[in-house]
C-alpha cells in the first residue's frame, strides 16, 4: 500500500482529496489528510475507508517528520511560508514532494540536495501556476516545431464569480484564501511590453488596466501579475518582444481596488487605535487609516483630493457595499487594516452555498514563420457546482492529484526540482485534465 500524506484541507484542497479518494482502492492507496483543524479533515474525508484525518501544531519537527517518514509522497497546501519545513523533512526521509506555491528562495536551496537523492520535487503544480505553464508550454512547443519564432505571449488567468451568480457591485466573490485576495498585488509586477521592461509599483498596478474579451463574457480587466521575465528563460522565450503573465478581474473591482491600495486599507502594520478601541467603527477606522497613509485627514478629503470624478460614484458604491462607510463596529480581533480589510469582504462577497465560481484563462500569442505572421488564442473556462466543489478547488486541485498518480505509478520518473513545463509532465496531465472537462479552446492553431 502507498501512502500519501495532504498538509491542508482548505478551500483550494477538497477537489484534490475527493481525486485521491476515489482513485484510492484501485491504485491501493491510504490518504493521510492533516490540519489544524481536525474536524475540517474529518469533513473532507467524508468516512472514506481510504482516508486518515489528523491534526498536530505543523511547527512540531518530531510529529511532522513521523508522519513525513511513514509517506510516499507529500502534498503541501499549506501557506507558502510553511513549505521550507514540509521540504526540508521530504529532502531528510527521502520524500517526492508537491505544491501548488511558487519556487521560492528556500526551496532552490534545496536544488542539489533534491537531485542528489533522486526525489522530484513539483512546484507551482496548481492553476496558475500550474494548468498556465502546462498549457503554454504545449503550445510553445507546438509553434517551436513548425519552425515558428514567437514575438509576443500574454497568459491572463482569473478566479472569478459566475455571470449566474454575480450579484453585487464588485462582481467577485471568494474562492480562495482570502488573506491572498487582499495581499494580491503587493509586489509589483515587472513585465515586458513591445521590447522595453517595465517595473509597475504595487500603488500603480490597478490604474486604468487594460481588458480582454472572450467569446460569450463580457470583457474583463487585467493587471500584470509578479515578477513575468523570470518566466522568459523558463519558457525559452528569452528574445520575445512581449511577455506578460496577469491576473484577471472585473473592470470596477480594478477601479475600486486602486483606490483601496492608495488609501492604505491593505496595510498589515499594526495600529495602536485598533489594538487601544474595541468599539471602534468601520467610518472610524477608515478615516484614521487615511490619515495614517495619506496625505489627507480623513475619508471625505481622500475622496475629494484623489479619487477621479469618473471614479466617485463607483467608489462611493463599492466601498458602501463592503460597509467601509458605515457605523457598525469592526472585528475586536482586527490589529491591522488589512485584518478590517479582510473581514469586510468575507462578509459581503463570500460564496453562498448555491453559487459557483468560475476559472477564465487565457493564452495570446503572436509568432512568425519566415514572413507570415499569426496568431492563437486559447481560452479555458470552468466553472463550479457549488460554494464547496469550486473552479478553484478543481483546477488547484486535480493537477496535484493527477501528478501525485502519475509519480506513484511510474508514469512520471524525472527527478529534481521542476515546475511543469517538461514534456513528461505537461503532456499526462493536461490529457487527463480532459476527462474533468478541463480543455481550452484554441483559435488560430
Amino acid at each position: 500500500m502507498k501512502h500519501i500524506l495532504l498538509f491542508g484541507a482548505g478551500k483550494s484542497a477538497t477537489v484534490l482529496i475527493d481525486y485521491l479518494l476515489s482513485h484510492a482502492r484501485n491504485e491501493n492507496w491510504e490518504v493521510i489528510v492533516t490540519d489544524a483543524n481536525l474536524q475540517l479533515a474529518l469533513d473532507k474525508i467524508n468516512n472514506s475507508p481510504f482516508g486518515t484525518a489528523v491534526s498536530f501544531d505543523i511547527t512540531d519537527d518530531d510529529k511532522r517528520g513521523e508522519y513525513i517518514r511513514k509517506a510516499d509522497i507529500v502534498i503541501s497546501m499549506l501557506p507558502p511560508f510553511l513549505h521550507s519545513k514540509v521540504a526540508k523533512d521530504c529532502v531528510l526521509f527521502s520524500k517526492h514532494l508537491l505544491t501548488a506555491s511558487y519556487v521560492d528562495n528556500d526551496m532552490q536551496s534545496m536544488k542539489a540536495e533534491i537531485g542528489n537523492k533522486r526525489l522530484l520535487f513539483l512546484c507551482e503544480m496548481g492553476l496558475d501556476p500550474g494548468i498556465d505553464h502546462m498549457s503554454a508550454m504545449q503550445l510553445i512547443d507546438h509553434i517551436h516545431a513548425k519552425g515558428g519564432v514567437i514575438t509576443s505571449f500574454k497568459s491572463h488567468c482569473g478566479g472569478l464569480v459566475a455571470p449566474e451568480s454575480d450579484d453585487n457591485p464588485w462582481h467577485y466573490k471568494i474562492s480562495w484564501n482570502p488573506r491572498n485576495i487582499v495581499m494580491a498585488g503587493k509586489a509589483g509586477a515587472i513585465f515586458k511590453k513591445d521590447g522595453k521592461n517595465f517595473s509597475i509599483s504595487y500603488e500603480s498596478l490597478f490604474d486604468h488596466n487594460e481588458t480582454v474579451s472572450l467569446p460569450g463574457l463580457e470583457d474583463y480587466a487585467w493587471y500584470p501579475n509578479r515578477d513575468s521575465l523570470s518566466y522568459m528563460p523558463v519558457y525559452g522565450l528569452e528574445r520575445t518582444s512581449t511577455f506578460i503573465r496577469t491576473t484577471l478581474r472585473h473592470p470596477s473591482f480594478c477601479s475600486a481596488w486602486n483606490y483601496i491600495v492608495r488609501a492604505g486599507l491593505t496595510n498589515e502594520e499594526k495600529l495602536e487605535f485598533l489594538i487601544a478601541d474595541s468599539k471602534i467603527s468601520f467610518r472610524e477606522w477608515l478615516d484614521k487609516n487615511i490619515a495614517a497613509h495619506t496625505k489627507d485627514n480623513n475619508f471625505d478629503g481622500f475622496f475629494e483630493h484623489s479619487v477621479e470624478a469618473t471614479d466617485k460614484s463607483l467608489v462611493t458604491e463599492l466601498f458602501g457595499y463592503l460597509g467601509l462607510l458605515s457605523d457598525a463596529v469592526i472585528p475586536s480581533t482586527a490589529a491591522c487594516s488589512a485584518d478590517v480589510l479582510q473581514f469586510a469582504l468575507e462578509n459581503k462577497l463570500s460564496l453562498l452555498p448555491q453559487d459557483k465560481d468560475m476559472i477564465v484563462m487565457l493564452h495570446e500569442f503572436e509568432y512568425a514563420i519566415k514572413d507570415q505572421i499569426s496568431t492563437i488564442k486559447s481560452s479555458l473556462v470552468v466553472k463550479g457546482e457549488n460554494s464547496l466543489r469550486t473552479a478553484m478547488a478543481k483546477t488547484v486541485g486535480l493537477p496535484l492529484g493527477i501528478a501525485a498518480k502519475l509519480i506513484l505509478n511510474g508514469t512520471i520518473t524525472t527527478t529534481g526540482l521542476h515546475i511543469p513545463i517538461v514534456k513528461e509532465i505537461y503532456e499526462p496531465v493536461l490529457k487527463e485534465l480532459e476527462q474533468y472537462h478541463i480543455t481550452f479552446n484554441e483559435q488560430g492553431i
